[in-house]
């Protein structure tokens, strides 16, 4: 079974982020209908954000679905949370999304909330730096994930290894190990001379 066929076999889920009742005037008075914003996933790696319109509440959530299922994209992850701190953009929607420590869960409100849970991001620190707009903060929201990039992907571009294009914090670990296996050596340097010198003074 190929990826693509297995990831269409994987249960959607979806959730309703907003209903707004709208008017359009016309000449006999006001006309209303519903728009619906909506978030689907599979809360692995795949999620699509949609909106709809009708007359009725359900068919403008039903409209909203299919307009997310063709709008589905992968999420660049490391482990549970995303691969690089990013900022989407969307008109005046900005959207701060930081990697967090495995534990943290998803700190986000709203629609944000909506878009990381069901594209699998386990922990993550999000906010919102301008309009409080929803349809806009998930759009920059969407933009951001899209952006993300992964290491093999910078290491091809770049024509380096990965391990080259990874953050130099992660050798520290390894530069660490000869200097504390040196220092029980210099210790025990030091003591060797001092029991030298015990030994003839007490031997009288």
């Amino acid at each position: 079974m190929s990826v693509s066929e297995y990831s269409e076999t994987r249960e959607l889920k979806e959730r309703v982020v907003e209903i707004n009742r709208v008017a359009k005037v016309v000449k006999g008075g006001r006309r209303f209908s519903f728009t619906a914003l909506v978030v689907i996933g599979d809360e692995v790696d795949r999620v699509g954000v949609g909106y709809g319109k009708a007359r009725e509440v359900p068919l403008a959530i039903s409209k909203a679905v299919d307009d997310a299922k063709k709008n589905m994209f992968t999420v660049p992850k490391h482990g549970t949370t995303i691969t690089h701190e990013i900022i989407g953009e969307f008109d005046a929607a900005r959207v701060l999304l930081r990697p967090a420590s495995e534990g943290t869960g998803v700190i986000a409100g709203g629609g944000v909330r909506a878009v990381l849970e069901l594209g699998g991001v386990k922990d993550i620190l999000a906010k919102s730096l301008g309009t409080t707009n929803p349809i806009n903060m998930l759009k920059a929201t969407v933009v951001g994930l899209q952006n993300l990039r992964r290491p093999e992907e910078v290491a091809k571009i770049r024509g380096k290894t990965i391990a080259d294009v990874l953050p130099y914090k992660a050798a520290e670990p390894d530069e660490a190990t000869p200097e504390a296996t040196g220092a029980p050596e210099a210790a025990g340097d030091e003591v060797e001379p001092e029991a030298a010198s015990g030994s003839p003074s007490e031997a009288p």
